[in-house]
């Protein structure tokens, strides 16, 4: 079972983390102040597009990627460039609690009636999307899919440094997942 480590302190930080950029990230973050400065761009951080979500961290600090639910699948050119052009060595996966794509099963009606009324499709396109998306985006819960998403990353950049984190909206702070 994942445990969820809340960052109060510097000591909080776990090991694996202290003295990285995911370290720098929680210290500016949470705590709000880096214990050095770190070089620019050594972090990507994968985050959802949700609105409700403003990391404190410095300018330049890192790359940031945002997609709904943090699903990082189908940016891998994305992540590839920053890592092989970017100098990224490092990145922090940020899920956050009350994702939208936990409970995007139930938003049928309302997804299929904006796409129609605002954006100008015919009912039948934003089914198909709709139904397309679901099986692509839902997921069950956020911290089980962030720890997948992260392990999947691990695996295809073996190299590349890959720490999940969860967001509480609840308290806008970074929590360690272990």
């Amino acid at each position: 079972m994942t445990r969820i480590l809340a960052v109060d302190d510097p000591s909080d930080i776990l090991p694996e983390h202290r003295e990285t950029p995911v370290g720098g990230l929680l210290e500016y973050h949470n705590l709000g102040r880096g214990s050095r400065p770190w070089e620019p761009r050594r972090l990507l951080i994968g985050m959802c597009m949700d609105s409700r979500k403003t990391l404190r961290i410095p300018r330049d600090f890192a790359f940031v990627l945002r997609t709904a639910g943090a699903d990082m699948r189908d940016n891998e050119f994305r992540i590839s460039y920053a890592i092989a052009v970017g100098g990224v060595r490092t990145i922090a996966l940020i899920a956050h609690t009350d994702c939208g794509m936990k409970r995007v099963a139930v938003l049928h009606d309302e997804f299929v009636r904006g796409l129609v009324e605002h954006a100008g499709w015919d009912e039948a396109r934003s089914e198909r999307l709709f139904a397309e998306g679901v099986r692509r985006f839902a997921i069950a819960d956020e911290v089980e899919f962030v720890m997948q998403e992260a392990a999947r990353l691990h695996g295809l950049y073996p190299r590349i440094g890959v720490a999940p984190l969860l967001y509480r909206v609840e308290d806008d702070r970074l929590y360690q997942l272990r």
